[in-house]
């Protein structure tokens, strides 16, 4: 997912997004330590997709302290 993805977010969905990912995350380690998953990219990629929800609503969250004051 690309960060402009999510800046086309909404707060809410940005959370709802952040917490899917990292339930998919959690699942998908423990997939990996029993063998059933080979493709270890794919925790990295969700390592990033989480990293940059996380970035694009801490920029909102600067944003809106600025604007407030």
């Amino acid at each position: 997912m690309k960060a402009n993805d999510f800046r086309d977010m909404t707060k809410s969905e940005i959370d709802h997004k952040v917490v899917s990912l990292k339930e998919e995350l959690f699942s998908n380690r423990f997939k990996m330590t029993t063998g059933q998953i080979e493709n270890s990219n794919l925790l990295k990629k969700l390592k990033r997709d989480i990293a940059r929800g996380l970035t694009v609503l801490r920029e909102t969250e600067l944003v809106e302290k600025k604007k407030n004051g």
